[in-house]
């Protein structure tokens, strides 16, 4: 790593710091989104934040997009309608 920081012209300290703060902004966000991905039964965005790690973009783009829940309205219309029976 010192090689890097002197590259850089910045010290190991600096990068150590730097590498820190984007690890607790990803646990952040990574943990947000799993946990909606999760409550909204979204197995494939689950399984997309466990895998991928790119600076919490994946994450950020579902919380704002995809998470938001139904609305109650939707959610009894929903189950109000019948089931279709397979022959």
């Amino acid at each position: 790593m010192g090689l890097l920081a002197s590259q850089l012209g910045m010290t190991v300290g600096a990068i150590t710091a730097i590498v820190l703060v984007l690890i607790v902004w990803q646990s952040i966000w990574k943990g947000i989104a799993m946990w909606k991905a999760a409550r909204n039964h979204h197995l494939a965005w689950f399984i997309v934040f466990l895998v991928v790690n790119l600076l919490a973009i994946p994450e950020i783009l579902y919380i704002i997009f995809w998470s938001k829940p139904k609305k109650a309205k939707e959610v009894e219309e929903k189950a109000k309608k019948p089931k279709k029976r397979k022959k």
